[in-house]
Parts: C-alpha cells; structure tokens; sequence
C-alpha cells in the first residue's frame, strides 16, 4: 500500500499540535493492514513513545493476554490510538490534540476498512458515539456506517482498577462470538424437478402398399381374390 506508507511518514513528519515538541517517537499503529479488526485506543504511554509501537507497556501485556485468549494475535489485528504522540505525563489527550490527528486515523480506517471497531476507553468511543459513557456501553456492539463499533474499558484501567478485568474478560469473548457469528445463507425450498412439456409431433399416416397411386394417369392393378 503506497498510500500507507506516505501516511506513516507524515505521521511521523507530523507538527499539527504541540505533542510533537515533547515526543520522542510518533507511534502511527501497527499490525495487518488488510484486518478485519481495527483496535483504537486512546494514546501513547512512556514504553510507546521510546519504541514507536502502540501497547508495548503494562496495557499491552493485558491486552495481549486478552487477543490470545480469543485465538488472535497482534499481527492479525491493526492497533493505534486516537493520537500518534504522547501527551506529557500521560495525561489525557485533549480535544484540540485528537482533532489534529483525526485525518490521520479517519484515512488509516479508510485504507484498512475494517469491519469490527474494537474501541479501548472513553476517548476512542467518543469518536463514533460522542457522549455516551463507556460503562454503560461496553460490551455492546453497534453498527457505524458499514462497520461494527465494539466498545471496551481500556486495559490500562484494569491495572488501576483490577475489579474491571473480569468484565474486559467477558467484553472480549463476545467479541469472539460476534467474530464467529456468521450469516447463514437461507436454504432454499425444495421443488420438484421441472418436467418439459413435450409438443405431441404429427405421425405419418403408413400408406398400404396396393393403395392406387394418384392421378388419373395411375395405372389400376387388378384385385386378388382371397383363397379359402
């Protein structure tokens, strides 16, 4: 994807908000860029910012656990966050940040065209559904124009909160049940074979063999007279 690749580097390039004054790597995302899933967080910690690799911290290890508890793996899914630099202190990113870096991730959607939206925390669900709180709307999935938008707690919360990762645990076997749902085709009802209707063919009528032919120049033949 030629396109994907100058999209990382003007990520990378990127001077649109003041975080590029303090980061010391931009972190665009990683992962299969043809994934049916899409997972957005909310923004770089200390580990993401020195390896320019988004959930590589604390975080990354529960949510690790969780996509292998599933069956997946990072490298099956593409990961980033709502903006691509860390915000000093590990605060959260604020409004005039996000915009900034909303070109970056609406064209990262457009190119990878996910069908499933996994969104880790507040922020990240506030960009679909602005202003529903994510306690009530976790686990629940919802349509967004031709894609799903599954929101979640962020992983991080369940490090400060540990009483949050059974419900993470739970959020993330649905997902895998919403993975595995599939539409079935509906089965046809059953009909009898179609049968051609044949047109019924005029038959030739056998002439006998003494029959005088036609004309009045036939030639008349003289009868047999029958033997007892």
């Amino acid at each position: 994807m030629p396109d994907f690749d100058t999209l990382l580097q003007d990520i990378a390039a990127c001077t649109r908000c003041d975080l590029h004054k303090t980061r010391t790597m931009s972190v665009p995302g990683e992962g299969s860029r043809t994934a049916q899933i899409m997972i957005i967080g909310e923004a770089p910690g200390f580990n993401e910012d020195k390896q320019g690799r988004p959930f590589v911290g604390q975080a990354g290890n529960v949510l690790n656990r969780m996509l292998a508890s599933i069956g997946l793996k990072r490298e099956d899914v593409y990961i980033t966050n709502m903006v691509k630099s860390r915000p000093p202190e590990n605060r959260d990113p604020l409004p005039a940040e996000i915009e900034a870096c909303r070109p970056f991730l609406d064209r990262q959607i457009e190119l990878i065209r996910p069908k499933v939206i996994v969104c880790l925390g507040r922020h990240s669900f506030g960009k679909f559904f602005p202003g529903e709180l994510i306690s009530k709307s976790r686990g629940k999935a919802r349509k967004y124009k031709d894609m799903i938008v599954y929101p979640m707690y962020h992983p991080a919360a369940t490090l400060h909160n540990p009483g949050l990762l059974p419900a993470l645990e739970a959020d993330f076997k649905k997902l895998k049940d919403l993975l595995d749902a599939r539409p079935q085709a509906p089965t046809p009802p059953a009909t009898k074979p179609t049968q051609l209707a044949l047109q019924p063919q005029p038959q030739a009528v056998p002439q006998k063999a003494d029959a005088p032919a036609a004309g009045p120049a036939a030639e008349k033949k003289p009868k047999q007279l029958g033997l007892f």
